[in-house]
């Protein structure tokens, strides 16, 4: 086992499953709702680069209300039900990658720490993949008030695992948010790449790229 890894953390959406099998769950959702989905994603696009003081998720749906000319406790309230509740059990029609969770297991027999860190709550979701009971430390970046790449989610990762930010490998399918966040505290950090992409171009400073995860558990425990 390398000496230099202490604990492995991984991010969640993306990184033990391929993006398209949730997208395809999702496409009643999409045509329906793509003016709410899209009002969504501007207003994380926003909270990424602000340092935000109050609640995340009033601010959140604040800059929502702005762009869809609505109540903002209106689309709080929409938005828990739509996104964070509805979309929850549409993971237990995704399939994660082959040998996830023998990689998991793995790791975890051999002593290492297991953290997630993810921009989405994760509990239920975990559940729903057969994911769930691996863990030490399970962590939602809105509750840190900041979303991934900054530092605060990552920092309070490592402080949930009990471990230097340079112990731990971050595991993730994003360059800017998983790759950059990770490596700016200091971690060392692996870029999944999905088996269908034969090379990835971009891999910004990621100390390892893999697309099977077998790969992954002969990098650390080799």
């Amino acid at each position: 086992m390398r000496e230099d890894i202490r604990g492995v953390a991984f991010d969640l959406d993306g990184t033990f499953y391929p993006n398209y099998r949730f997208y395809a769950c999702l496409i009643p959702f999409l045509l329906k709702e793509w003016r709410y989905l899209l009002a969504f994603s501007k207003a994380r696009t926003v909270l990424r680069k602000t340092f935000l003081d109050g609640n995340f998720y009033d601010l959140q749906a604040l800059l929502m209300a702005e762009i869809l000319k609505k109540a903002g406790a209106e689309v709080k309230d929409r938005t828990e039900k739509l996104i964070y509740r509805g979309w929850e059990p549409l993971f237990k029609k995704v399939k994660i990658y082959p040998h996830v969770r023998e990689t998991l297991a793995a790791f975890k027999s051999a002593g290492l720490p297991l953290g997630l860190l993810s921009d989405f709550p994760a509990e239920l979701k975990l559940e729903y993949l057969g994911l769930h009971g691996y863990w030490d430390a399970v962590i939602c970046s809105e509750h840190t008030n900041r979303l991934k790449p900054d530092p605060a989610p990552f920092l309070e990762l490592a402080r949930r695992m009990a471990l230097a930010p340079e112990q731990i490998l971050y595991v993730g399918n994003s360059v800017s948010y998983d790759i950059v966040g990770s490596k700016r505290l200091g971690m060392k950090a692996a870029l999944v790449s999905s088996p269908l992409r034969k090379r990835r171009r971009y891999t910004g400073n990621a100390d390892f790229v893999f697309s099977d995860y077998r790969q992954l558990c002969r990098f650390v425990l080799s």
